[in-house]
């Protein structure tokens, strides 16, 4: 018996373009199901998870009772972020410090003292909130939710009811300091 016939089949029976086709789907299927690969992983550099701190200021915050927004804030501890309208996760709110309101008074002489707002009905409140999360590190800074942090970078607060604007004024890294 002929290893090849005329036809190019192999022993009379298989030709030999079928048998190289099913070569290829068999090894695709083993590439695919059995040989483990990187699969689903980032060819991207990994970045490990850092501690970060974060100091935001709030400006002329317009609510009802300030000082219950203060102490809802020391009692939750959580809040959600929004960075560049992207949401970013939850940080721990870990420092609420109300700035005391004050207003310029010119004086005789021309000159401007800075004085405690007399006002006793304030619906308005300044405060330096720190925020601690997690953040990769990168060469750049530091970088929370997927979005860099650094001074002046606007981040919105949110929570179950309040929803408000502030400005970073400092970021530290614990770890690093």
């Amino acid at each position: 018996m002929q290893l090849l016939d005329s036809k190019g089949r192999l022993f009379g029976k298989f030709s030999l373009l079928d048998i190289g086709a099913a070569l290829v789907i068999l090894l695709t299927i083993i590439g695919i199901f059995v040989v483990p690969g990187t699969s689903g992983k980032s060819t991207i550099a990994q970045v490990t998870k850092e501690p970060i701190e974060v100091d935001v200021i709030v400006r002329g915050l317009s609510v009802l009772n300030p000082n219950a927004l203060i102490n809802q804030f020391n009692t939750e501890k959580k809040t959600n972020i929004v960075i560049r309208n992207q949401p970013a996760g939850q940080v721990d709110i870990k420092n609420v410090k109300p700035l005391a309101r004050n207003v310029l008074v010119p004086q005789p002489d021309g000159s401007v003292k800075v004085l405690p707002d007399p006002r006793t009905e304030n619906y308005s409140q300044d405060m330096i909130m720190t925020l601690s999360g997690q953040a990769e590190v990168t060469d750049t800074g530091a970088v929370v939710g997927g979005q860099k942090v650094k001074i002046g970078t606007l981040i919105e607060l949110e929570g179950d009811n309040y929803n408000f604007n502030t400005s970073v004024i400092d970021v530290r890294l614990p770890k690093r300091s």
